[in-house]
């Protein structure tokens, strides 16, 4: 997915920084709030979603770098998803549904379907570009857009790849997990990645509380999807937010407390140290690269390949709006600054 902002903010992404809000310890690891905002996706009837991850407070969750949460949508009302072909440079994008259908085009040469409970994980390695339809047989669409930040070894040499996996649900007693990315609950996906991380669909039944077993070295992030009442490390995390622990923890206490299922995201990973410009749909290093990879987008450059076969809502190879492929917005007029990006702990407030 694209990121539709009109004027997308800079972030690089470092180690240390300021303290931002959490919530206050409660019989665990401390688990820190980080609330979305809202981003519409397209025109008039945009097809609003939920940004949790880059935010001010933290840019990164291991080398989990975007985090996008939208629905359930009525396509009826807002036409659903129309993303035109839009380039990517040094990340991975992971598509996870719970509703609806997606069809998905790459210029490496990939035409796939995205359905609920399989993962499809993109590589962009030195630039790629895709498109992103709603079939016109789904009625709601609902899931999470996901991306990867690539470290430096990885970013040149790992060409444009595509994989795709239908995690076997893992039973615990209360609920059941669907382990895409990484290992979790004795499950090991066979998706490869570039940094260790692990990524999670997690089913809770009402009152049903899960001790999980996590790598100590790994800082997790929490998304709830459903659920009222869902509780990590004993600490309320509201519905639409992450919930955040930093590295130590052995163990993760994940508990719903409501009357109704819940269901949630849990993303992982080893902290990246690495520092990250990201501008738009680039990942790079510096505002030169960033500058280098919009110039070779808006003069059509090989760098990113051609996405064969899009139809769009507007018709063959256009978008409800009529674009073939989507603009770059342009570039701020300054140097994009350092963003640090916190140390991989719970912060506390001032």
């Amino acid at each position: 997915m694209t990121n539709p902002e009109a004027r997308p903010a800079p972030h690089v992404c470092t180690d240390g920084g300021l303290p931002g809000p959490r919530a206050e310890r409660a019989g665990g690891a401390p688990v820190e709030i980080i609330g979305p905002r809202a981003v519409p996706l397209g025109g008039p009837r945009a097809m609003n979603v939920r940004r949790t991850l880059p935010q001010r407070q933290r840019s990164l969750i291991g080398a989990w770098c975007f985090i996008d949460h939208y629905g359930p949508d009525d396509v009826a009302a807002t036409g659903g998803m129309d993303v035109a072909p839009h380039p990517h440079t040094g990340l991975q994008t992971v598509s996870w549904l719970f509703e609806g259908a997606i069809a998905h085009i790459d210029s490496g040469g990939t035409s796939a379907d995205v359905l609920p409970g399989e993962v499809n994980l993109m590589t962009a390695g030195a630039g790629i570009c895709h498109s992103e339809t709603s079939d016109p047989a789904t009625g709601r669409l609902h899931g999470v857009q996901l991306w990867l930040a690539l470290p430096e070894e990885a970013r040149h040499t790992a060409g444009r790849a595509f994989e795709h996996y239908v995690p076997e649900p893992v039973a615990f007693t209360g609920g059941h997990a669907l382990v895409f990315l990484g290992s979790l609950l004795g499950s090991r996906s066979p998706v490869g990645t570039y940094t260790p991380l692990v990524g999670a669909e997690l089913r809770l039944d009402p009152g049903a509380e899960v001790a999980l077993a996590t790598d100590p070295g790994f800082e997790h992030g929490l998304l709830v999807d459903t659920g009222a009442s869902v509780a990590l490390e004993g600490v309320h995390v509201p519905k639409d937010a992450v919930g955040y622990t930093g590295v130590g923890s052995e163990t993760l206490r994940i508990a719903n407390r409501g009357g109704e299922p819940a269901r949630l995201v849990l993303l992982g990973g080893a902290p990246f140290g690495e520092e990250v410009v990201m501008w738009w749909n680039f990942l790079g290093r510096s505002t030169e690269e960033i500058r280098r990879y919009r110039d070779e987008w808006e003069a059509h450059g090989e760098r990113f390949g051609r996405v064969e076969g899009y139809v769009g809502h507007g018709g063959p190879g256009r978008n409800r709006e009529g674009m073939a492929r989507i603009p770059a917005p342009e570039l701020p007029q300054v140097p994009m600054r350092p963003r640090r990006n916190p140390a991989p702990h719970a912060r506390s407030d001032g």
